[in-house]
Parts: structure tokens; C-alpha cells; sequence
């Protein structure tokens, strides 16, 4: 696995993977990801996921009935400082479709 580089300014997006692994202390994951979550924690980045990933992390946690995990979720997507729930709206599902449809990129499937 690579070194992760973290831009010294602007936004990072990442997806219900990377959050799993880091609350659930995925390894190697979370090794590779440690310079996104210091520079997170230093405040020198943003990052940024979409409401799509709450659907995701809590799919399996809410089968297993684990509460525990679902508020520790919960916590770090909402009420981590610097980390931006993006709300989905029309606006951003059309132009998803948009982008498949001209570029042949996937959505993300629960």
C-alpha cells in the first residue's frame, strides 16, 4: 500500500469505507489513512462525505442491533469538527446520473 498524500489545502471526499475503517479500526486501513485523520484532527483539511454514507455504515449495525457502533457513527460523521455531512439533494442526484450517463461511472450499492 502506498503513501497517502493529504493536499495542503480544500476538501477531501471519501466514501462509507474509509469512515468504516476508521471507526472500526480496520488495519492496514486505518495505518494508510492516518495522515488524512492527523491532518483532520490538526485541523489542516476538510473532509467531506455525503448522507449516502450514513445509509451505508449503518445497514449491517442496525441488522446486528449494535448501538453502541451506530452512536459512535453517528458521532464521528455529525459532530466531528472539519467533517461535513453533505445532504443529497435532486439537484446533486441528477447530476450524478448526468455524470454516469456521459462517463460511464458507478454509483455506490448498499
Amino acid at each position: 500500500m502506498g503513501t497517502l498524500i493529504v493536499p495542503s489545502r480544500g476538501s477531501i471526499y471519501v466514501d462509507a469505507n474509509i469512515i468504516i475503517y476508521r471507526v472500526e479500526d480496520i488495519q492496514p486501513f486505518v495505518a494508510a489513512m492516518a495522515p488524512l485523520w492527523d491532518a483532520l484532527d490538526k485541523i489542516m483539511c476538510l473532509v467531506t462525505t455525503s448522507e449516502l454514507s450514513v445509509l451505508e455504515v449503518l445497514v449491517k449495525l442496525v441488522q446486528q442491533g449494535n448501538m453502541a457502533l451506530q452512536t459512535l457513527f453517528h458521532g464521528v460523521m455529525f459532530h466531528t469538527p472539519n467533517f461535513t455531512c453533505i445532504p443529497i439533494t435532486r439537484q446533486i442526484l441528477q447530476a450524478a446520473a448526468q455524470l454516469r450517463a456521459t462517463t460511464g461511472l458507478k454509483t455506490s450499492e448498499c
